[in-house]
């Protein structure tokens, strides 16, 4: 769907409004696709104020869990900690497809040890070995 590239010591959250604006959802009939998914799931590092007021802001549901520190924070706060997130556990049962499709890209032996120097080149391979194991997958 989207494929962003950071360096290799940076937190995936910050490249988190980049991925979700190069999002595009086909349409089942005519028409242009859509640029907001229904819902996002995310792990526990996308738990984060700027990234729960981006999805709300643009009307996406979020089904990611809350890290301990912040329920803690939260229950320290009392009354003035707010309400918690809603967090529905059978939806993100299906998180795990996206851990999965990052461990099958890692098979292949360019993605996993990066020998690309230059990240067009590297996202090239990337997005081509995504199309392989798409084209697999729809074989099956």
């Amino acid at each position: 769907m989207s494929i962003v590239l950071t360096p290799g010591n940076v937190n995936d959250a910050p490249a988190f409004a980049d991925v979700l604006d190069g999002v595009r959802t086909p349409r089942v009939g005519r028409g242009r696709p859509r640029t907001t998914p229904d819902r996002v799931l995310g792990d526990k590092a996308y738990s984060s104020r700027a990234i729960r007021y981006l999805l709300r802001h643009r009307g996406i549901a979020a089904t990611i869990p809350e890290r301990r520190d912040q329920v803690a924070n939260c229950r320290r706060r009392g009354r003035f900690g707010g309400r918690p997130p809603a967090f529905d556990r059978e939806i993100y049962r299906d998180h795990n497809v996206v851990e999965r499709c990052f461990a099958r890209l890692k098979q292949f032996r360019a993605i996993a040890t990066r020998f690309d120097k230059l990240a067009d080149r590297y996202r090239a391979g990337v997005v081509l070995a995504s199309l392989v194991l798409w084209l697999r997958e729809t074989a099956r």
